[in-house]
């Protein structure tokens, strides 16, 4: 089961934590030393930000796939580290990634160097708003674009919350590629915990050889696949990128919008649980799948009455941004989470990025 750490950064104690939790999922994720050292390094950097200039906030550190699918070629793992925070935000986001622009007590390395050092690096910072940051770090060796094509120009990436600070959560999200197709899943084991989790989990597993067929087909391997544990509720978007055309499925309660051009419409799952109550049919929704469009999958631990904003529909912005801006943003404390929260975000590749 794919290990989250939730590390609530409020006093100086924490950002050990969080260093700590970066050196654990680096190993996880086969890192060499000076890899690690990198994902160390950066944790503690933005951790130690959250304090100096957010007055605390949040680290979440997974092992993730890459943004980018390269294609019959076995993925490398990259750990992301990513912080959110309800803070002032920065007034000058192009000077703060400056190399050098610090303040006194800290590391020195500043936001600048966190996102050279890193793989992928991006952050959304709203003046009275906060800040998000994602960093990507991965093996020197496992890296790299993949190879062109029109599955280059789509990228995908997500934020996952285990339910109170759990070293687990029932959420799971992954995609892969075949050819010109890529698949975005995820999946919420019913409840919360080690069982939830690993019913998420062989859902995972499940779709890496699934790659190849489209969202209703897989959700039926999917249904074999998780015969035997609690089941969960699953959702598969498929771009067919060659075709530009999207389809999508889903069973249970995943919510699933898609922006096109600033306007959003619900692309609606079957009621039912993945490995328990499958329903006999399943319906495949298609839409046209363009550069300006967004694809965000949710699981419920998101507010019922979540709305997106013009911030989620963002395509020049890193997946993952999107979805830790979503959960931010979607967040209060009249409305406290009650479950895992995993939000999935699939969208075009930038054009200066391809």
């Amino acid at each position: 089961m794919p290990r989250v750490w939730d590390v609530p950064v409020h006093d100086s104690t924490r950002v050990r934590d969080a260093r700590v939790a970066a050196e654990h999922a680096a190993a996880l994720a086969g890192l060499d030393e000076q890899r690690t050292a990198t994902a160390a390094l950066v944790a503690t950097e933005l951790a130690t930000n959250l304090l100096k200039h957010a007055g605390g906030g949040q680290v979440l550190i997974d092992v993730v796939a890459p943004p980018v699918l390269a294609v019959d070629r076995d993925e490398s793992r990259l750990v992301q580290i990513a912080t959110v925070d309800h803070g002032p935000g920065i007034p000058d986001v192009s000077a703060a990634l400056r190399d050098g622009f610090t303040t006194t007590s800290s590391l020195g390395a500043g936001l600048g160097t966190c996102a050279r050092l890193a793989d992928d690096f991006d952050l959304h910072s709203v003046p009275g708003r906060g800040t998000v940051v994602i960093a990507r770090v991965g093996s020197p060796s496992g890296g790299g674009a993949a190879e062109p094509g029109p599955a280059g120009r789509v990228r995908a990436g997500a934020v996952n919350v285990p339910f109170g600070g759990d070293d687990y959560s029932g959420d799971a999200w992954a995609w892969v590629r075949s050819g010109d197709r890529v698949t975005l899943m995820l999946a919420d084991g019913l409840g919360h915990g080690p069982d939830a989790a690993r019913a998420s989990t062989a859902a995972v597993e499940a779709l890496r050889g699934s790659a190849h067929l489209a969202p209703a087909e897989a959700l039926r391997r999917l249904d074999t696949a998780l015969s035997g544990t609690r089941g969960a509720a699953v959702a598969v978007a498929q771009v067919d990128t060659r075709a530009a055309v999207l389809r999508f499925a889903g069973i249970g309660n995943i919510g699933a919008r898609l922006c096109a051009g600033g306007t959003w419409r619900h692309l609606v799952s079957r009621p039912g649980i993945v490995g328990t109550h499958r329903p006999t049919t399943l319906r495949e929704e298609e839409a046209a799948w363009a550069d300006d469009r967004v694809l965000v999958l949710h699981s419920d631990g998101l507010p019922s009455r979540w709305a997106p904003t013009p911030d989620t529909c963002r395509t020049a912005a890193d997946p993952a941004v999107t979805a830790a801006v979503t959960v931010r943003d979607a967040s209060s404390s009249a409305r406290p989470v009650r479950d895992d929260t995993a939000v999935a975000v699939l969208a075009p590749t930038p054009p200066d990025a391809r």
